[in-house]
């Protein structure tokens, strides 16, 4: 084991898998000469050169549709969007071609590409720098979205998402990239479509996913000082959800708070809450409560900020009020 940051794995995911597979490459903004906007490809320009590490123009609906093209040619794209705000420039391409090429053509064509970069807010960004797409694109059929939440998960993911032979969305943030933990030096992978119980609890489940599990994982441990034991499960994947990880836990704790940094109005944690009382209504103590951002586009003012993306205090207030 050796302690890594989030935008260390994942330059060892993509280079790991590149090594084994010349169809496998990384193409976007910054991401060769200057090894990511982020630093996230750095080193990769000098061992796998230009063919495969290769810097665009500012023309994400371009070279988005170059990667959906070369996947339908045998190769293996990695395609980085410097934020996912910028993605919906090739929104067309992404779920135009790139979800549905395979059942328009039959099954011939298979799309394996990987599409990745950070998501949702990272602090005093403005409103066109701080959305959260994850059920934008998980609402779409043919995609895979996945939204890790730590350095070791987010490794064993992406290996699966590029070794996929479906387009996968795959959903980082900026202010995860300096995190770090103990990663294994052997080589792993993660299931794609399996949630993760990161803390073990009686009394009520808590959902999270991304990297406002740590929010969430903090109020679990905040409340613990309180005698509640609160059970965390971090979703890894949103598009397969794993709907029986969720309601399993339900059964158990009779109570459901989730925690998602997105607006209220038709997001995951809809999803989620319209599955357990589906599934699971009648185990259910307490009404499910949802904690999100504010209903309006996120402001540019650190104090208005503040008020506007969920607060630690508030998923204590849920969690204690459900029970």
């Amino acid at each position: 084991m050796k302690e890594y940051t989030f935008r260390e794995v994942i330059a060892q995911a993509m280079s790991e898998e590149m090594r084994k597979d010349e169809s496998i490459y990384l193409m976007g903004e910054e991401v060769a000469e200057y090894n990511g906007a982020y630093k996230a490809s750095k080193g990769m320009l000098e061992e796998f050169g230009a063919k495969r590490i290769i810097d665009t123009p500012i023309a994400e609906l371009g070279f988005a549709g170059i990667g959906v093209g070369s996947a339908m040619n045998g190769n293996r794209p990695i395609i980085e969007f410097m934020t996912f705000n910028f993605s919906m420039v090739g929104i067309d391409q992404i779920i135009n071609n790139a979800a549905k090429m395979l059942q328009m053509t039959g099954g011939q064509w298979n799309i394996p590409i990987v599409f990745r970069g950070p998501t949702a807010s990272a602090g005093q960004l403005g409103a066109t720098h701080s959305q959260a797409f994850e059920s934008w694109y998980a609402n779409c059929p043919g995609l895979k979205v996945i939204v890790p939440s730590n350095p070791y998960d987010a490794k064993g993911l992406l290996k699966s998402a590029i070794q996929d032979n479906d387009p996968v969305i795959f959903m980082e943030s900026e202010q995860m990239y300096g995190d770090k933990m103990m990663i294994p030096e052997e080589e792993y992978y993660l299931p794609i479509g399996k949630a993760d119980i990161k803390r073990t609890g009686t009394q009520v489940t808590l959902v999270s996913f991304g990297k406002i599990m740590k929010m969430a994982l903090q109020a679990a441990e905040e409340l613990s000082k309180e005698g509640i034991d609160v059970e965390v499960v971090d979703l890894r994947t949103v598009r397969p959800l794993d709907y029986d990880t969720i309601i399993e836990s339900v059964k158990k704790t009779n109570r459901l708070v989730i925690l998602e940094e997105a607006w209220p109005f038709a997001n995951v944690s809809s999803e989620i809450t319209y599955m357990v009382q589906q599934k699971a209504f009648d185990y259910l103590d307490a009404p499910i409560k949802r904690i999100n951002t504010a209903d309006t586009s996120a402001p540019y003012s650190s104090a208005l900020f503040e008020d506007w993306f969920p607060k630690l205090d508030n998923v204590k207030k849920a969690i204690r009020a459900v029970l």
